[in-house]
C-alpha cells in the first residue's frame, strides 16, 4: 500500500512537471498584437492578440511583443524581461483612472518599450509608465501625454538603471518625469533627446531622501513651459546637464534639500 502511495505521488509530480513544461513551450519568443486581433488567439503573426495584456502571458521571458498594425492596445503590467515594440506604427495606450504600463519585475530583468503613444485622457490617468521594480528600463521613441505624472520611477530596493531616448512627455498635471526611489533603492539614469513640455510641476524631477540615491544625466534635451525645467531634491539627488535647452519655464532649474544640478563642459 505504501509503495502504491509513493508511486501515485511520483506520477502526480511527473504530471505537474510535464504540465509546466507544456505551458512554457506554449509561450513564444515573439508575439503580435493587432487592432483587429483577439486575445483568444495564440498571438502569432497570422492570429494576433488584441491587447498587450493578452499577449504578455503568451510571450516567453526575454521575448518580444510586436505591433502588427495601428490600434489601441490597453494597459499592461510587466513582471519579467520583455520588449514591446511598435516601430513606425501608432500603438496607443489610452488610460482613465489607472496607470498605463506598470513594470513590477525582478532585480535583473530588462524591459524595453519602443514607439508607444500613451494618453492619460486630460490627466485622468495616473502615470503613463510606472516603474516599481526591475533591473533596467529602456524607453525609446515614445510619446506620453496628459497623465498625472508622465513617467514615474519609484523602486523601493535594489539598483535600477533607466534609459530614456527620443521621447516626448507633455501636459502632465504634475511632473513630466519623476525619479523618486525610496527604502534602500538607488537609481541611475541617462536621458537623451527628450522633450519635456507644459508639465504642471517639473519637466524632470530627481528626488532622493533618506538612504536612497538618484543620479541622472540629461543630454541633448529640451525642457520648456513647465513650472520648473529640472528639479533636484535631496542631498543624494544629482542631475548632470549636457547640451540641453531649458527655456520658458517658471524656473529653468531648482534645487531643494541639498540637491545638485551641474552643467557638464
Amino acid at each position: 500500500m505504501r509503495r502504491e502511495r509513493v508511486f501515485l505521488r511520483l506520477v502526480a509530480v511527473g504530471a505537474l512537471v510535464c504540465l509546466t513544461s507544456l505551458m512554457a513551450l506554449g509561450q513564444a519568443s515573439r508575439t503580435w498584437v493587432s487592432g483587429v486581433g483577439d486575445d483568444a488567439n495564440p498571438c502569432s503573426r497570422t492570429a494576433p492578440c488584441k491587447t498587450f495584456a493578452g499577449a504578455i502571458g503568451k510571450t516567453a521571458t526575454g521575448g518580444e511583443i510586436d505591433v502588427l498594425d495601428p490600434g489601441g492596445f490597453g494597459a499592461v503590467t510587466i513582471n519579467k524581461s520583455i520588449s514591446i515594440e511598435a516601430d513606425g506604427l501608432i500603438a496607443g495606450v489610452l488610460i482613465v483612472g489607472t496607470n498605463g504600463i506598470v513594470i513590477n519585475a525582478g532585480p535583473t530583468d530588462v524591459v524595453v518599450l519602443r514607439g508607444l503613444t500613451m494618453d492619460g485622457t486630460l490627466g485622468l490617468g495616473l502615470s503613463g509608465i510606472s516603474f516599481i521594480s526591475g533591473g533596467s528600463l529602456f524607453v525609446e521613441g515614445c510619446k506620453i501625454n496628459a497623465f498625472t505624472t508622465g513617467i514615474s520611477i519609484t523602486p523601493s530596493s535594489g539598483q535600477s538603471r533607466i534609459f530614456i531616448d527620443d521621447t516626448t512627455v507633455r501636459n502632465s498635471q504634475q511632473d513630466g518625469i519623476l525619479i523618486s526611489p525610496w527604502g534602500s533603492a538607488s537609481v541611475t539614469g541617462t536621458f537623451d533627446r527628450l522633450r519635456l513640455e507644459n508639465n504642471g510641476a517639473a519637466g524632470l524631477e530627481a528626488d532622493a531622501s533618506g538612504t536612497t540615491q538618484t543620479q541622472l544625466t540629461l543630454e541633448n534635451s529640451t525642457s520648456t513651459s513647465n513650472a520648473t525645467g529640472v528639479l533636484a531634491s535631496g542631498i543624494r539627488a544629482t542631475v548632470l546637464l549636457s547640451t540641453d535647452t531649458l527655456v520658458g519655464n517658471g524656473n529653468n532649474t531648482s534645487t531643494t534639500f541639498g540637491g545638485q544640478i551641474q552643467t557638464l563642459p
